[in-house]
């Protein structure tokens, strides 16, 4: 499970570069407790050309993760990992979205079966960079631009007015797998 961050997890405040101005969306931690709980690995994919602007540095950027992990946290909720792009657009790089990059290095690391993810993003770079992995896309209209992708040669598999309700329809959609995985670890043997 691939998570953006901005106008997904959290609110969205352009090149964010205070602590104190970072703030998880209404129903962020309910939702990734749920997918935690569901089985499924959370890792946040992120770009942040702030870093490359000078606008903030890493350790800012640390600290900010930190107080996300902190907030998520008090809820009962996590995330397995973060991976950031800190270039500029003008880099070319292969790891900022829409490329999909940071997902084939965090699904190489973590032992992640593509063809069985879901990227969840609010902006076509999201659902781009999750359709070129090999992944099922659920786009949220909790960004800026309320779900609007300005790109009609992009559809995402789902579209959800919340991080919650694309929670909710991905365990929903891997209901089944999710079953047939918990019944093998009750048992310690297959499902036949």
């Amino acid at each position: 499970m691939f998570l953006d961050r901005d106008g997904t997890v959290a609110r969205d405040v352009p090149y964010c570069s205070r602590v104190e101005d970072f703030e998880l969306l209404p129903m962020v931690p309910e939702a990734v407790r749920l997918l935690n709980e569901s089985g499924f690995s959370v890792i946040l994919v992120t770009n942040q050309s702030g870093i490359a602007r000078g606008y903030f540095d890493e350790q800012t950027l640390s600290s900010i993760h930190e107080k996300m992990n902190r907030d998520l946290a008090e809820s009962g909720a996590r995330l397995d990992a973060v991976y950031v792009c800190p270039h500029h657009p003008d880099d070319d790089c292969p790891c900022r979205k829409p490329r999909p990059g940071l997902i084939f290095q965090a699904a190489e690391e973590m032992g992640i079966e593509l063809s069985r993810s879901f990227v969840i993003g609010d902006h076509a770079r999201d659902i781009l960079a999750g359709k070129v992995a090999g992944c099922r896309t659920v786009l949220v209209t909790t960004g800026p631009d309320g779900g609007d992708m300005g790109n009609d040669s992009v559809v995402a598999d789902f579209v959800a007015d919340t991080l919650y309700e694309a929670a909710e329809f991905v365990c929903r959609e891997a209901a089944p797998e999710s079953d047939a995985i918990r019944q093998v670890k009750r048992s310690g043997r297959p499902v036949s």
